[in-house]
């Protein structure tokens, strides 16, 4: 067990939270109990993730897409007020952490999606340096990275190939990162992973001559949480449960 202030504080100084400049606040967002026994992890506090939070007696649920975001509407009614209520009335403490659980070098989810897929990092792009580049090992063709990614994360990704050209170098960044694909194209790059995927991606991939594969932005955020939740279990011997929501998004 662990003291909520004393959980707070580890996690903050171990992402290195004061450092971001984010969409939302990083840290404690909704505040319960004092004292946590057993934390539930998952990607997005949704009413279904919230709900099964209560289910599991969690007492704090530490996720990566909280509340709160930059100009949203900040009044709590609603599906806002909804989930907000739940976790006051059950005594949960919410917890998130954005970019700082995009970016960890060992618990971020770009780092589980470099062990997941068998990539090598070689360094860091993007603003934040969130995004990493690095190589995979064997040169291999489209489908079969496709294959690859489908067999790590679960669920068969959207492919715009670019070329004939094979693929060794590769940078990814986990969610809705598809805008820096020119920045992985500016390495000289062979491929690009990212979650999600937009009209001009299509057109991007095809005209830089760079391989794309929108992997799922759930899909491939579902590391950090997992791991960051094992991490403070065996620091604070909580009872640790991750609950995966099912999104194909």
């Amino acid at each position: 067990m662990i003291h909520l202030n004393e959980l707070l504080q580890y996690t903050n100084t171990l992402l290195e939270s004061d450092t971001f400049q984010d969409y939302c606040p990083n840290g404690l967002q909704v505040e319960g109990k004092d004292v946590i026994r057993k934390l539930v992890t998952g990607v997005t506090a949704s009413q279904a993730l919230i709900d099964a939070a209560v289910e599991q007696g969690a007492d704090a649920l530490l996720v990566h897409h909280g509340y709160f975001w930059k100009g949203e509407d900040p009044c709590i009614r609603g599906l806002k007020g909804r989930r907000i209520r739940t976790l006051v009335q059950n005594d949960i403490s919410l917890l998130a952490y954005h970019l700082p659980l995009d970016a960890h070098s060992e618990l971020g989810n770009n780092a589980g999606l470099a062990s997941a897929l068998g990539l090598e990092v070689e360094g860091r792009f993007t603003p934040a340096d969130i995004g990493m580049y690095g190589s995979i090992g064997n040169t291999l063709d489209g489908p079969s990275l496709v294959q690859r990614i489908a067999k790590a994360l679960g669920r068969e990704p959207q492919y715009i190939p670019a070329g004939e050209h094979a693929i060794r170098r590769i940078g990814w960044c986990s969610g809705s990162a598809q805008g820096y694909i020119e920045a992985a194209a500016d390495l000289g790059l062979d491929a690009y992973i990212s979650g999600e995927i937009s009209e001009q991606t299509v057109h991007l991939a095809r005209e830089r001559g760079i391989h794309y594969f929108a992997a799922g932005h759930h899909a491939t955020e579902r590391f950090g949480v997992q791991a960051l939740g094992e991490h403070l279990a065996r620091q604070f011997d909580l009872q640790h449960v991750f609950i995966d929501v099912p999104n194909p998004v």
